[in-house]
């Protein structure tokens, strides 16, 4: 009985393949299955009505295929893979520089979780891609629709698992600045064509004698279709996109989010024609080569599947525009490996060149390019799309191009020369010795044209040896060498409202700030007064834009002070991705920078220093008297609320500022300054014995605390706080850590309940006992923490801490050193020059003077004076007879000697009395009849 004869356009090749599977396959049944269903996909998409065009991300050979296309049958519909909401966008692109990428951005979400914001989705767009031919012939030609028929952004997050944050690839190393243009937004791809079975990738790079994805493509893909019709370029595409669809692991989220987008999009192309009458004949449906077999119920106009259930959109507010884009963010994007899309790039001109090709471009946009455009020549009809291309490709050996050793030798030479700008110590050797292992490997690998990716393989083996020299090394070079970075930039006229306004307002700096090099302003604000709106506004971007993009040389801007000169490095150019992404904000600068701070202190993690750096920022940036009352009473609100003083310091320190500022500037203190020294002197009362017995509260934290009660205490006591409240709380404090333990003697010293010789008779008790030395420096460090709220204690903390050194022996002073200086340098950066300011006062300032110098704490006593001997008469009688104001003064002055044993009876007149008094006698005794009138003043005469 013989097998029946084959049916359909590629009957022929499903019987080959049906036979090589049973011929060398060990289980035939399942290959012989894969390879007719390829064969059965490619089938398939031909017979559509709609024709279907394959395409790979950024492929020039899918590029040009698409011009061939368009010359020989130009469409009146084209349906494109790409999010339908960014349709607007595409207009201005005439506006940029390629690349660039159409991004939808949200920061106000609502129906996704609040740990997602911001959202971002971007589609790169680049010259050397079939997208963008497809685009720019739709747009500069008359009577032709662009229709994007993927899924919304919306959707994109939508079809997202809620149990993760969808991210992009990893982040891109600081030092790639370029590579990082894209940020973590979620890249549309549009034809991506990379197996997601990791053996099939790694068995292809094996026999490929390659090493990574991006190389085998442009070998085995790339190179052989730039030149193939269109109907072997359809043909072959469908079939590798079937093939990676059909190798792939078991089902998993992302393939379902893959068919249900290709659901989305024939749905859409059939509600499109539905709604229009278009002639599908005239119509052109451009996806990715995976999506073009699609098995999907609804594939094809001629399905009688249902549509698919399309859910409405969120609340979510989405902003959308147009940011810069890169090679190597793209690369980074989608994981590519470095320098793939510059060699694309590279090979799209050079194909355009040889193929006299005239690729499409949108009317009036910037290409960065010098030089003649290549001329048109006449295409040809489309070949007849029931002949069988594909079989005849796939039996036919590749193509050996023939060593073009003109290219290789300029290759050669020019990365030498690029080396030794770059700090390489090349030569002519070694671009002979590159241009000689480029062929070599090149036969290694079965390739009689060296490709770029051999030529970098030789260079960096000859020239780079042992180290790099420079900032870049030999396959960076070969990268900008064979094509370069390519940075995108956005047109003026497509820009925000916000990002034209900023340039508009800066121009009377006289930069080109759309440049991306780094440009130096100056500012004489004297001089020029004009220039001062362009100095706030360059303050406002400093605190919203990367620290790069504006960035102050000189001048400075803070509470109460304003510089008369300025000097500032602008890269504005560099960072027009922020600058964009920030007018998605707002329209104005001034308005955005409200929102952030009105944010910043209405946020889960908002907390009370934050909301007093934000009364700062409104103070310095945006002089807006109602903003900042606003935000002051919201740091009042959180300050009450909190549970914890980990911030402690930093309240002080801007609190303090704050203040300072207001009672310099302003007629009295705003309520909100009032309100927030009340209830931060009652909060912290309440939770400072916590604080002192808290193992997890710092010895900082509980200074903190009692600098701000000290230090305000006479302003809050004027408002209306007892100060009973903090002497309870210091009484109820009971620590038993040695720092602060010497913080709460502090305290009671500072309130009056521990005299400075008694805390002074403790410190000695502290370094007579050899148990509590190893400690002691503990306790010094709570001293020095102490300096901030009593201050006064700086000469008893120096003083305590010579002695130690005076009077320790080395033994013990030597390993208590290096705990000393440890503590102090963590403990108190803030404070120890306090200690030091005090111990210049102290010390002597001469070596000569320090060897006769004695310390005031040690100096010898005085012997005390000889006690004056009173004698009697009217003075001596009238201390005597009146001794109530004479005890008040003597107590008062700290004297308590015995004197009036010295004024008895007996004593001769005159015998201690002043002369004065025994010459004039009539004054004294008219003193004394006054003051005791029924006295005679005998024992005067």
């Amino acid at each position: 009985m013989t097998a029946p004869a084959p049916t359909g356009l590629f009957g022929a090749l499903r019987e080959q393949l049906t036979d090589a599977a049973a011929a060398f396959a060990d289980s035939p049944d399942a290959l012989a299955g894969i390879l007719a269903g390829m064969v059965d996909d490619v089938d398939r998409a031909l017979g559509e009505r709609l024709e279907i065009f394959p395409v790979c991300h950024h492929s020039p050979a899918s590029a040009l295929a698409m011009v061939r296309r368009l010359r020989a049958r130009p469409p009146k519909v084209i349906y494109l893979e790409l999010c339908e909401d960014l349709r607007p966008l595409l207009d201005e692109l005439r506006n940029c520089r390629l690349p660039v990428a159409v991004q939808a951005f949200a920061t106000e979400l609502d129906g996704f979780p609040t740990e997602w914001s911001p959202l971002s989705v971007i589609a790169p767009v680049t010259e050397a891609s079939a997208e963008y031919q497809a685009i720019a012939y739709a747009l500069d030609t008359p009577g032709v629709e662009l229709v994007l028929v993927d899924r919304s952004t919306d959707h994109v997050y939508q079809w997202t698992p809620r149990d993760d944050r969808p991210t992009g690839p990893d982040p891109t190393p600081a030092t790639d600045e370029d590579g990082a243009l894209h940020g973590d937004a979620i890249g549309v791809e549009i034809g991506d064509l990379r197996p997601r079975f990791a053996e099939l990738e790694s068995y292809l790079l094996h026999h490929g004698k390659v090493r990574h994805w991006s190389e085998w493509w442009e070998q085995y893909v790339e190179r052989p279709l730039a030149d193939a019709d269109h109907d072997t370029y359809r043909q072959v595409m469908v079939l590798i996109g079937s093939l990676f669809r059909r190798l792939r692991p078991a089902r998993s989220a992302r393939d379902d989010r893959d068919s249900d987008r290709e659901r989305h999009m024939w749905t859409r192309m059939r509600q499109h024609l539905a709604a229009t009458g278009a002639d599908p004949a005239d119509c052109l449906y451009v996806c990715g080569a995976f999506h073009a077999a699609s098995h999907v119920e609804q594939f094809g106009l001629d399905s009688t599947a249902p549509d698919f259930p399309i859910s409405p959109r969120t609340g979510t507010r989405w902003r959308y525009g147009l940011i810069p884009s890169s090679h190597s963010a793209i690369e980074a994007q989608f994981g590519l490996a470095p320098g793939t899309v510059s060699i694309a790039a590279a090979n799209w001109t050079a194909a355009i060149g040889r193929t006299r090709l005239t690729p499409y471009r949108l009317a009036g946009q910037q290409t960065g390019k010098k030089g003649r455009r290549a001329r048109a020549t006449p295409a040809g009809a489309p070949a007849d799309t029931s002949t069988d291309r594909l079989t005849g490709f796939l039996a036919a050996p590749p193509a050996l191009d023939e060593l073009d050793e003109a290219e290789l030798r300029g290759w050669c030479v020019d990365i030498v020369r690029l080396a030794r700008r770059n700090g390489y110590l090349a030569s002519t050797a070694d671009a002979i010795a590159v241009f000689e292992t480029s062929i070599l490997l090149a036969n290694l690998r079965n390739r009689a044209r060296p490709t770029p990716y051999d030529f970098a393989d030789a260079a960096v083996t000859c020239i780079e040896k042992d180290v790099v020299p420079g900032r870049r090394d030999v396959r960076r070079l070969c990268e900008i060498l064979l094509g370069g970075d390519r940075i995108g930039q956005v047109g003026y006229d497509s820009l925000p409202p916000l990002a034209r306004d900023v340039l508009d307002r800066l121009h009377p700096l006289g930069l080109d700030l759309e440049r991306r090099t780094v440009q130096r302003a100056l500012l004489d604000l004297r001089a020029d007064p004009a220039l001062a709106p362009c100095s706030d506004l360059l303050w406002m971007l400093r605190h919203l834009l990367p620290a790069d993009a504006v960035r102050p040389i000189m001048g400075e801007r803070r509470l109460g002070h304003r510089s008369t000169q300025e000097s500032w490095d602008l890269a504005l150019g560099r960072n027009q991705r922020a600058l964009i992404e920030l007018g998605y904000e707002g329209v104005t600068v001034e308005q955005v920078l409200e929102q952030r701070l009105r944010r910043a202190v209405r946020g889960p993690d908002a907390t009370a220093a934050r909301a007093l750096a934000a009364v700062e920022d409104a103070i310095r940036l945006l002089d807006s008297p109602r903003l900042v009352d606003e935000l002051g009473a919201r740091a009042v609100e959180l300050l009450a609320a909190e549970r914890t003083v980990d911030d402690a310091p930093e309240v002080l320190r801007r609190i303090r500022r704050l203040l300072a500022h207001h009672r310099t500037t302003a007629p009295a203190l705003p309520a909100w300054c009032r309100a927030f020294v009340t209830t931060g002197y009652a909060h912290y009362c309440t939770l400072l014995p916590t604080a002192f017995v808290d193992e997890t509260t710092g010895v900082r934290q509980v200074g903190a605390m009692l600098g701000f009660l000290f230090s305000m205490e006479s302003l809050a006591l004027s408002l209306g706080c007892d100060r009973s409240q903090l002497e309870l709380a210091v009484a109820q404090a009971h620590p038993e850590a040695p720092a602060k333990l010497a913080l709460l003697w502090a305290a009671r010293h500072q309130l009056g309940l521990l005299p400075l010789a008694h805390l002074r008779e403790r410190c000695a008790e502290l370094l007579a006992n050899p148990l509590v030395v190893p400690a002691f420096p503990h306790y010094l460090s709570g001293f020095v923490h102490a300096l901030d709220p009593v201050p006064g204690l700086a000469p008893f903390v120096v003083e305590t801490m010579s002695a130690a050194f005076a009077g320790l022996p080395d033994p013990v002073l030597l390993p208590w050193l290096p705990t000393l200086i440890t503590t102090l340098r963590e403990h108190g950066p803030e404070l120890v020059p306090l200690l030091v300011r005090e111990a210049e006062r102290t010390f002597p300032a001469t070596l000569p003077a320090l060897d006769a110098w004695t310390p005031p704490w040690v100096a010898a006593p005085t012997a005390p004076a000889p006690t004056p001997q009173a004698s009697t008469g009217p003075l001596a009688g009238l201390l005597v007879d009146h001794p109530d104001a004479v005890d008040a003064v003597a107590a008062l002055l700290g004297c308590d000697g015995p004197w009036r044993s010295l004024a008895g009876p007996g004593r001769p007149a005159g015998d201690g009395g002043s002369p004065l008094l025994a010459a004039h006698p009539d004054t004294a005794r008219a003193v004394a009849a006054l003051l005791t009138p029924d006295r005679t003043g005998a024992g005067t005469g």
